[in-house]
């Protein structure tokens, strides 16, 4: 059995809103996980909790306060209306914002650990050569980090496919435009299309097994050869 274009349709939109939101937050989330690292400001934790709060917030409730936002009745969703003459709600824009709320503990929390952990010798080596703030992350910060960089995008990706609560509240159900694979899911057991259904499902379950694997066998092999990941 095969994969009909519907489904294919939001197999391709669910990949690129993964991929897009999880290049971005590896962007912008470096300072942040940095700042939590090294931070000793009083208010750093409840930074702490706000980043953690997707862990346990349920994602409609996630989705809710954000559609509420995005839309023209509230003052970001009104001053996108009138800079861009659309709204964030319903469209494939807002689910990237959405997404990257929704898996930002994913991406920053691994960073977070692995910053916490890196030693000062080498920054305060390069410090001493002149290296500005970006050549020191760039020449020294990442290198010593980037397999941190990859378990956080690895599982910043994985989170986001298996969107459902976030997506649906923000973006609905439009074939073509928001509906993701896991939307789909839903529509075919709604359906009573098992066969469908089962087909994506197994799709799921096999990609998020193939990430989870590839993240722990690299942890597994790394332990092995440095002692640490």
């Amino acid at each position: 059995m095969t994969i009909n274009p519907s489904d294919l349709e939001a197999l391709w939109i669910t990949l690129k809103l993964a991929a897009i939101s999880t290049g971005l937050l590896l962007l912008v989330t470096p300072p942040l996980a940095w700042w939590l690292a090294h931070s000793r400001a009083r208010w750093r934790p409840m930074v702490e909790a706000l980043v953690a709060l997707p862990l346990i917030l349920p994602p409609t409730v996630l989705g809710f306060y954000l559609l509420l936002l995005f839309s023209p009745l509230y003052l970001p969703g009104q001053w996108v209306q009138a800079m861009t003459g659309t709204t964030l709600a319903f469209s494939f824009t807002g689910l990237i914002i959405g997404s990257m709320i929704y898996s930002l503990p994913f991406v920053v929390q691994p960073l977070q650990s692995s910053f916490a952990t890196l030693g000062k010798g080498e920054l305060e080596a390069a410090a001493t050569l002149g290296m500005s703030r970006w050549k020191r992350f760039h020449y020294v910060v990442f290198p010593m980090t980037r397999h941190s960089f990859v378990l956080a995008g690895m599982l910043g990706f994985a989170h986001t496919l298996g969107e459902f609560g976030v997506v649906l509240m923000i973006g609905g159900n439009i074939p073509g435009e928001t509906q993701v694979i896991a939307i789909a899911l839903f529509e075919h057991v709604e359906a009573l299309d098992y066969a469908s259904a089962h087909m994506l499902a197994g799709l799921m379950l096999a990609t998020s097994l193939a990430l989870l694997l590839f993240i722990y066998v690299g942890m597994d092999r790394r332990k092995r050869a440095w002692g640490y990941w």
